[in-house]
């Protein structure tokens, strides 16, 4: 009887089964329609339903989502066609319409297009609200860069025919916010003034309009926690430790909580070397940092880790590993002892130099500048050097320098690729200055003749003085570090008190004699007309021909970065001029002339300029007036008439000094400095004198402003002097205009 109930059982099972498999439903074929910009084969991408698969109520309701989160249907349906082999299921969709127009409303602090150029959004593409949304958040993060972390933007959309759209962004830019408070916790052994003055993000203050504090930049301020840490790290707190700043908006101000631990203050203990010396432990000590250091100082450890490492790498160890051992204290103690250890490596030597990037230079021009050669050992200064040179050719753009492997481990390849470039120009123009009132002008220049780094320069000059020049300089004659330039000039030139008309020519040489420092020998020759002589000047000098031939000598110091508004270095020259070997003129000079440019604060650029000479007339020789000294004028003392500072005799006429003095002060003001356009404020003093002593107490000043354009075709100086010592007869002060060079 059970057996009869068990098989029951079983055969009932089964024909439920069967019924079941013969009532399931085949789904013959998914379909898309609606759709008119997107493709089928990217819907049916999402869609898990396929043909042969069981019609799923469940899986259909998933697709549906699936299509949904694509972002492109405004609504989706789903209907089925029933076929005596299974059904078709077909997904109705409606597109969202596409962006005809996108438009910016209530923005000021940017323009539409940097708007525009932050969302990835474009007229054209389909009305996505979660793209909307995402380039809601990338227009807010623009905004909060700038500080304005009260920003909110919303959107509208205008629906139009055709199924498209016009997408317009709304934002509220609110106030910026500005930095109220720093707040430093945990600092004992320096106070919040101290701290505040090693980093550069600063509280809001008065003149934050013109100076910028109180702005949030968080790059800025990453940087001022590693000021920070580096300050309390290089006074003697090794184990301080600065936490990441804590920032809060509230309403329409930013507050910073920079929480500090200091831990103990260490001094500097023993300092050794170890490993491979190449030179005795005393001497090489001698030239570290850190001994003379009282408390420890990470800063002058890394500076002896790159002294030793320049030291090693002059001897030819340019892969000299160099591992500073920063031994802490034991407990109680408040020294730690630095060991430096060395390890030399084998000395290695340059197998090839090889100079790429240029198409115009010579290999030659190149390689005879640097100070390293193939099959010599290894020189770190002597390659630094060797590319400083190359820039101050003033042929390349940029030169950059790779050191390779060669084929052994102690061999080189030293790859120096160069940009070049234009080295010649070509300037036209006019102007008016003070000297030369209303002129025209016109220069050719190529400083990198042929390839060959020869020098030419044609100048014209026609107005009420007329100036004709050429010169060519080859700066390595006979292959050696030996200048020659050769100059002819003719010159038309109207003095107040008389017209000289002058032909001549230079022949000068020049040589290297220490870095930065040039010896020049010079031989001149010059014949002068001088005509329509004033009646009152005639006991001055007289009319007719003045033949000059002399020679002199030069010595020239020059540091600086650059020929052009340059922002450091030095240029200082001392020359000696003797004329007087044959002709009617003949006279013994002697000038000297320093200028100092440092950098500042904000970029800014101070100058220091000073001059002194001493001429006097040869026996037998005459001493004409224009080789007598002069003052005013834009290249001297600003605010005075050209030639207009000079001493005068018992008649009351100026005839020029045999000795004067002058010093200029400039602070030099970056305006646009890509453009290489400067303002200036700057104090000029000097005077002339004819006998006896210079006087100090005697000098004429003055004082004033400008600008200059560094130009292709020269400096433009546009500048206003005043007279501080104005005297009978003079005018206050004046504007003068200039294109050439200055001090």
């Amino acid at each position: 009887m059970q057996k009869q109930l068990v098989w029951s059982l079983a055969f009932l099972v089964c024909l439920v089964s069967i019924n079941g498999i013969a009532s399931a439903v085949t789904v013959k074929d998914v379909q898309v329609k609606g759709n008119q910009r997107i493709e089928d084969d990217a819907i049916l991408r999402v869609v898990e339903t396929r043909p042969g698969d069981s019609y799923d109520e469940k899986q259909l309701s998933r697709d549906l989502e699936a299509i949904f989160s694509m972002g492109y249907f405004d609504d989706i349906r789903v209907e089925t066609e029933t076929q005596p082999d299974g059904k078709i299921v077909i997904f109705k969709v409606k597109e969202k319409p596409t962006i005809r127009q996108i438009e910016i409303s209530g923005n000021q602090i940017y323009e539409d297009s940097k708007i525009k150029e932050n969302i990835d959004i474009t007229t054209g593409s389909i009305l996505n609200i979660f793209r909307i949304k995402r380039n809601i958040k990338q227009i807010e993060t623009l905004y909060k860069e700038k500080n304005y972390h009260n920003v909110r933007v919303t959107y509208t959309v205008e629906e139009l025919a055709h199924n498209q759209a016009n997408l317009e962004f709304q934002i509220e830019e609110g106030k910026k916010l500005r930095i109220r408070e720093i707040r430093l916790a945990g600092n004992k052994a320096f106070d919040d003034k101290k701290l505040k003055k090693q980093i550069e993000t600063s509280e809001k203050g008065f003149f934050s309009w013109l100076t910028g504090s109180g702005e949030l930049d968080s790059e800025t301020l990453s940087q001022d926690i590693i000021k920070l840490s580096d300050f309390y790290h290089n006074n003697g707190y090794a184990e301080a430790r600065i936490a990441d700043p804590e920032i809060t908006y509230r309403e329409n101000w930013i507050y910073i909580t920079i929480k500090i631990e200091e831990g103990e203050r260490f001094k500097m203990g023993e300092v050794s070397l170890a490993g491979d010396l190449i030179r005795s432990e005393k001497k090489m000590h001698e030239k570290l940092a850190t001994p003379e250091e009282t408390y420890f100082n990470r800063k002058a450890i890394r500076q002896d880790v790159m002294t030793l490492s320049n030291l090693y790498a002059d001897e030819g160890y340019a892969r000299a590993d160099i591992a500073p051992e920063i031994r802490k204290p034991e407990e109680g103690a408040r020294a730690i002892d630095i060991v430096f250890h060395i390890k030399k490596n084998k000395p290695v030597y340059f197998e090839k130099i090889i100079i790429e990037g240029n198409t115009k230079t010579r290999d030659k021009v190149i390689r005879r500048e640097l100070e390293v050669y193939e099959r010599e050992k290894y020189s770190g200064s002597r390659l630094k050097k060797s590319i400083r040179d190359l820039y101050r050719l003033d042929y390349f753009k940029d030169v950059k320098v790779r050191r390779n492997t060669g084929s052994a481990e102690d061999q080189m390849v030293l790859n120096i690729e160069v940009e070049e470039k234009p080295t010649g120009t070509f300037s036209f123009g006019g102007g008016y200055s003070a000297i030369d009132n209303m002129y025209m002008m016109a220069s050719i220049t190529e400083a990198n003749l042929f390839g060959r780094g020869q020098r030419l320069d044609l100048r014209l000059q026609i107005g009420e003085n007329q100036q004709y020049d050429i010169s060519f300089t080859e700066p390595w004659l006979f292959d050696i570090p030996l200048s020659m330039t050769v100059e002819a000039n003719k010159w038309e030139r109207d003095y107040d008190e008389y017209d000289r008309d002058s032909t001549g020519g230079a022949l000068r040489f020049g040589y290297e004699i220490f870095d930065y420092t040039r010896a020049y020998i010079q031989y001149a020759y010059d014949v002068s007309s001088i005509e329509d002589v004033d009646a009152a000047y005639k006991s001055i000098i007289a009319e007719g021909d003045y033949v000059e031939s002399g020679v002199s000598t030069s010595l020239v110091y020059d540091s600086r970065n650059r020929r052009f508004n340059p922002t450091e270095g030095s240029k200082h020259r001392l020359t000696l001029e003797y004329t007087g070997l044959g002709g009617d003129i003949g006279f013994t000079k002697v000038t000297a002339e320093t200028g100092w440019y440092f950098p500042l604060f904000w970029k800014t650029v101070g100058f220091l300029h000073g001059e002194i000479g001493y001429i006097t007339e040869n026996s037998g020789k005459i001493l004409p007036d224009y080789e007598r000294f002069y003052l005013g004028g834009i290249n001297s003392l600003r605010g005075f008439d050209w030639r207009d500072v000079s001493p005068e005799n018992e008649a009351g006429i100026e005839i020029g000094g045999e000795k004067y003095i002058q010093f200029n002060i400039e602070y030099i003001i970056p305006l646009l400095p890509d453009q290489g356009l400067i303002g200036l404020v700057f104090y000029d003093t000097g005077n002339a004198y004819d006998d006896g002593p210079i006087e100090l107490d005697n000098l004429r000043e003055s004082w004033g402003y400008g600008i200059r354009w560094y130009s292709p075709m020269g400096p433009l100086r546009l500048e206003r002097g005043n007279i501080i010592d104005q005297q009978e007869d003079e005018d206050s002060g004046r504007w003068e205009f200039s294109i050439g060079g200055s001090f």
